[in-house]
């Protein structure tokens, strides 16, 4: 492994380490990490959405993944933009998180 994908695995690690207060499932799980991406100089941009545009986290989970991510050995900087486009839906969900909520 080289090592963006080893700095990839510890950022995935540390998304699942947080969770949407609604959901007890964690933000990777969920799917609301729509893309991940490190240069080369370990900056990180981090694309991700929200349950809803008027999830009462709206403000502070980006900001609680962009301080966990940039606490993470091998980060340079973490750019994190949130999106709604396209929306989150229940189908986002990994399979171990439709197991962990009964859902399969």
């Amino acid at each position: 492994m080289d090592e963006k994908e080893i700095l990839r695995d510890r950022i995935i690690q540390v998304l699942k380490t947080i969770y949407d207060p609604e959901i007890p499932v964690n933000i990777w799980d969920m799917g609301l990490i729509y893309h991940l991406d490190i240069d080369d100089d370990m900056s990180v941009l981090i694309v991700m959405t929200l349950t809803a545009p008027n999830c009462p986290v709206a403000e502070s989970l980006p900001l609680d993944v962009e301080s966990a991510v940039k606490n993470t050995e091998g980060v340079n900087n973490v750019q994190v933009q949130v999106t709604f486009e396209p929306a989150w839906d229940i189908r986002m969900l990994s399979d171990e998180a439709k197991v962990e909520l009964n859902l399969i």
